[in-house]
């Protein structure tokens, strides 16, 4: 795909002023590193760090039958939620292969807004609007009006404080508010992709460029940098957090892909369901785990997972983790041998090298606890 066909998101030309190292992601030439994936990594684990992450889709999907409509899309139970909260569920497909993970906002019941991978928007829209058929509700893709920033590690709170005041105390983990920034009306929610805290910010495309400027104007103490998908990628890799295309596709289900926390089995029907039921009552073939490398290489997407001169599965994610000072990666194995301690190799350049099966997420630093919180 050519640069001339790539979208931008809405503060390109800032990226470019940065002299941002540019890539093509998800049909986006996006920023991979400003100084360098090391340092913009550091920076968020023990300062703080902007993300430009405009190319995620947002969507809003309202009427009087929001709620049962969403209910019987994602396997997740939409009465955990409450005004103001999220959830992240996985979307499935009859036979419950994942077709894309999402963070599904409550505003009200019959309002929710959806965060959705750049990579999927169309593909989401499409079969939401499929499956709606019927109901009694609208879906609005506002993604290209609205820019959405994150800020994150130990220091954001300080900073967003000093930008939005000490209201936004006020928000817990996974719940999200509407504030005003100089008479702007910002979405404010706080999940994070890293492990650390943070927040994410949907602003007007136009307002996008002010606010991106005055993030980096605040006087915390420290200098705050901006990161590219780069460190972002090796953050969340470090907390075992999936990415859409690599750790789980279309030929995954959440149960495989470790993520049977997700599925609300006892909520009644959904999309996927019985698949999911006879996947669990038969047992896995394969499941998704973490593994260090012992030899010195790094493990890339696509790398043969052998043992006892078999492959027996194939790397999904894989890089040299900063925080750790190890290579690291997840890939789908074998489940007799999906068990943390046992020894696999992974086929780096033809050559077979030694690695441990772990327990995961490789990182417990951060917001490990409060992750775990929200899977009850």
């Amino acid at each position: 795909m050519s640069h001339v066909s790539l979208r931008k998101t809405p503060l390109y030309d800032k990226h470019v002023a940065l002299h941002a190292r540019m890539a093509e992601f998800a049909g986006f030439l996006m920023p991979i590193y400003y100084r360098g994936i090391l340092e913009e990594h550091q920076a968020v684990r023990r300062k703080v760090g902007v993300f430009d992450i405009s190319h995620m889709g947002r969507l809003w999907v309202r009427g009087p039958q929001a709620f049962e409509f969403l209910q019987k899309m994602i396997t997740h139970d939409l009465k955990k939620l409450k005004n103001g909260k999220i959830l992240y569920t996985p979307l499935c497909n009859e036979e419950g292969k994942i077709l894309d993970d999402i963070l599904v906002y409550q505003n009200k019941m019959d309002e929710f807004y959806l965060v959705v991978n750049a990579s999927n928007v169309e593909k989401d829209l499409k079969w939401l609007k499929t499956q709606a058929k019927g109901e009694n509700v609208s879906f609005l893709d506002e993604s290209q009006g609205t820019a959405f920033l994150a800020v994150q590690g130990p220091l954001a709170d300080l900073l967003m404080e000093k930008l939005l005041g000490a209201s936004l105390h006020d928000m817990g983990y996974y719940h999200f508010k509407k504030m005003k920034w100089k008479e702007v009306e910002l979405l404010v929610s706080r999940t994070g992709y890293t492990g650390e805290s943070g927040f994410e910010i949907s602003i007007p495309k136009e307002k996008a460029l002010d606010f991106w400027d005055e993030l980096f104007r605040v006087d915390i103490g420290h200098e705050v940098i901006p990161v590219g998908l780069g460190a972002r990628d090796t953050l969340r890799l470090e907390m075992r957090y999936l990415l859409y295309g690599h750790d789980m596709t279309q030929e995954n289900t959440p149960l495989e892909a470790g993520l049977a926390w997700t599925i609300s089995f006892h909520k009644g029907d959904f999309i996927g369901r019985q698949a999911l039921i006879g996947q669990r009552e038969e047992g896995l073939k394969r499941r998704l785990v973490g593994f260090e490398m012992i030899d010195q290489a790094i493990p890339r997407q696509g790398h043969s997972v052998l043992r006892d001169g078999r492959e027996m599965g194939l790397v999904t994610s894989g890089s040299f983790s900063p925080t750790l000072s190890k290579n690291i990666g997840l890939a789908y194995i074998d489940i007799a041998y999906a068990h943390v301690g046992i020894p696999i190799y992974i086929s780096i350049r033809g050559v077979e090298r030694l690695a441990e099966i772990v327990k995961t997420p490789f990182y417990k630093g951060g917001l490990s606890s409060l992750k775990s919180k929200i899977q009850n």
